[in-house]
């Protein structure tokens, strides 16, 4: 199997950080950098996105989500990063659903512009606020209520999913600085539990927390 990736994006970080972490020699990790529009690429994932798990058939899986789950439900063993407890795995599927359809839509007019992309700074804001009032919250009392990680004493695929895509708000630096401290504690928490990975991990970080142009010391607006 082949794994194209995008070394510096988070979404390539969590499978990345699976194969590192159970040692999977059958993955061949691949820089899929300027690479998912050739025509190559598109008869394999006409999605053109990357990270993609290519199989010796020549078929393809993509979504970082839907690759971690076939990654530990084929190969962790141990059911380390996916418990087979029905009630646990369940959550854990919630969680990573939850990062799909409202936290990560927060992130890109925040984050983006370290790719360079047209960016709203209004949008920022509002985005900011969002995960400010409503999915911080959701994160540190309800999923870390009693935990270090997503309903687990153990990192799992969840966490991989939630902490690694947090640096983007390192792109606006008055942000960060009033993001909750639990939720950095579990930021760090998260990563460090994955050292195999941290280059990469470090290559985003250094994009966002170095971005010097338009907006990155833009200053959050909190509803009153």
């Amino acid at each position: 199997m082949k794994l194209p990736i995008n070394e510096t994006a988070a979404n390539s970080h969590g499978p990345l950080a699976i194969v590192n972490a159970l040692k999977l020699d059958n993955v061949s990790i691949e820089n899929a950098y300027g690479k998912t529009r050739t025509p190559e690429f598109l008869a394999m994932n006409p999605c053109h996105c990357a990270p993609c798990l290519q199989f010796d058939d020549g078929s393809a899986m993509w979504e970082s989500n839907a690759i971690m789950r076939y990654l530990v439900v084929n190969f962790d063993k141990e059911h380390k990063f996916y418990p087979e407890d029905a009630m646990l795995r369940g959550r854990i599927d919630m969680c990573m659903d939850w990062r799909q359809s409202s936290l990560y839509p927060c992130l890109p007019d925040i984050g983006y512009v370290i790719f360079g992309m047209d960016c709203s700074d209004e949008g920022a804001i509002k985005s900011f606020n969002k995960l400010m009032n409503e999915h911080f919250k959701t994160l540190t009392d309800v999923f870390l209520k009693d935990h270090d990680y997503c309903y687990s004493d153990t990192p799992t695929i969840a966490d991989l999913s939630i902490a690694p895509c947090l640096t983007f708000i390192k792109a606006r630096s008055k942000f960060w600085e009033n993001v909750p401290g639990k939720v950095k504690e579990y930021y760090e928490r998260v990563l460090a539990a994955f050292p195999e990975t941290k280059e990469n991990f470090d290559m985003l970080d250094g994009m966002a927390s170095g971005y010097d142009g338009k907006g990155k010391d833009l200053e959050p607006v909190f509803d009153a």
